[in-house]
């Protein structure tokens, strides 16, 4: 009789890799390394089998510093590198990595098409408002009047919401956290873990170099009730101190209204419950701001079939012949 191990249990330690984390000290992307090898641990992910792909910029170091596979690629470039890796392998758990730069500057195009195609990835977009490895440049997600060194007199463009960018793209799983929160943090990752299809998670990261303080707003402790909204599904839009504030659905606006609980006739009836397989919604949700609150947790998430399972789904017709398919139809000799 042959004797059978047990599977050992991974702890986050165990997906910290041998190089030194070189980021800046203070910067928030510590806080989401750590949150990302606690949800490995969490849900059982094997090392062997699990793929970090990503761009250029400080988010992009990630793949050092994770004991698994990984893919430093070049700027903008990840999601079309991890499709590549998701449909030779299908069996790999594939992560891409990036920021609001990388992702949605130079890599607009691809994460567009990447989210369009609901190709089995998690997509992690760290969200500082700034350049932080080219030192300190305006990036599509800086608000206006934002002093860098290509915008010495304040920047003059409207920014660019990552969640609203998701959704537009028609991503099936849009959810935001913060890099200090852990806790919720770390729920919201293990729920884009468990999504088939692309998942998309927003998080705010603070640069503590380049754009120190920029969330300040809504993640500052003496703030945080009253301007962080964190959403549950089937659960009322309800925040503050003691939870009697809320968001009414205004009808002839089609928007959000800020409202509290017992002032101007105010119920629980009046407060909108989260529907997360909503989209109108969500964008809603996604278009909130300081001076109301912040949208946190998952605003959207409604599963269709994934790219990768279609692809594969499809029917084989016959070995194929390169040579007649490059011969066939229209051909010009030049």
């Amino acid at each position: 009789m042959t004797a059978t191990t047990a599977p050992v249990k991974m702890q986050p330690k165990d997906f910290a890799s041998d190089q030194e984390v070189r980021w800046c000290p203070g910067c928030g992307d510590y806080a989401i390394l750590k949150a990302v090898q606690k949800v490995l641990a969490d849900i059982g992910a094997r090392r062997e089998n699990t793929v970090f792909v990503s761009g250029i910029g400080c988010s992009s170091r990630f793949p050092y510093y994770v004991s698994t596979y990984g893919f430093h690629t070049v700027h903008g470039r990840a999601p079309a590198v991890a499709t590549g890796v998701k449909l030779a392998n299908p069996a790999l758990d594939v992560w891409v990595m990036t920021g609001d730069g990388d992702g949605l500057s130079i890599g607009g195009n691809h994460m567009l098409h990447v989210l369009r195609r609901n190709v089995d990835l998690q997509i992690v977009l760290f969200n500082n408002e700034i350049y932080g490895l080219t030192k300190g440049q305006y990036s599509p997600t800086s608000r206006q009047g934002t002093v860098s060194p290509t915008s010495p007199l304040g920047s003059l463009e409207r920014p660019l919401s990552a969640a609203t960018f998701a959704l537009g793209a028609g991503g099936r799983f849009v959810a935001r956290g913060i890099d200090t929160q852990q806790g919720p943090l770390v729920e919201v990752l293990k729920r884009a873990h468990a999504h088939r299809g692309a998942s998309f998670v927003e998080v705010f990261q603070n640069c503590l170099v380049f754009n120190d303080g920029v969330f300040d707003e809504f993640t500052e402790k003496a703030v945080a009730e009253e301007r962080q909204l964190h959403v549950e599904h089937g659960k009322p839009l309800l925040f503050g101190k003691n939870r009697q504030q809320g968001l009414r659905l205004d009808p002839a606006a089609l928007t959000l209204q800020v409202v509290t609980l017992g002032q101007d006739g105010v119920t629980m009836e009046d407060i909108v419950v989260h529907d997360e397989t909503n989209r109108a919604l969500a964008g809603m949700l996604a278009a909130l701001e300081p001076p109301g609150p912040v949208a946190l947790g998952v605003l959207y998430c409604a599963p269709v079939q994934d790219f990768t399972t279609a692809v594969f789904d499809q029917p084989v017709k016959g070995s194929g012949d390169i040579g007649a398919l490059l011969k066939q139809g229209k051909t010009w000799t030049v």
